[in-house]
């Protein structure tokens, strides 16, 4: 089993930046592919980056490719969001999720860290 737990949401202007951290806890945590989701008010969640255990590579949604970057530190067991040039339609709740390799279920989840871009 793996905990998940975001941090570094907050309120920011648009154009600004934010880093998000999370935090790994559980079994072993390189075994796993890690991803970051979104959900806004009245919308579903939907994907936004994945970065792969084997080779690191990385994809993301078209909403956020050139302006997010998603990473890991293994040894610290943690996986980050770079946010830049931020928009209003950025606003959700983002949450750390991670599957195993090779499945495509989603099936450890963060409890999520509020993202409020102002205008």
């Amino acid at each position: 089993q793996v905990q998940l737990v975001e941090s570094g949401g907050g309120l920011v202007q648009a154009g600004g930046s934010l880093r998000l951290s999370c935090a790994a806890s559980g079994r072993t945590f390189s075994t796993y592919d890690m991803g970051w989701f979104r959900q806004a008010p009245g919308k579903e969640r939907e994907f936004v980056a994945r970065i792969r255990v084997i080779g690191g590579s990385t994809d993301y949604a078209d909403s956020v490719k050139g302006r997010f970057t998603i990473s890991k530190d293994n040894a610290k067991m943690m996986v980050y969001l770079q946010m830049n040039s931020l928009e209003p339609a950025d606003t959700a709740v983002f949450y750390c999720a991670a599957k195993r390799i090779g499945s495509n279920n989603w099936i450890y989840w963060g409890q999520g860290t509020q993202v409020t871009v102002s205008s």
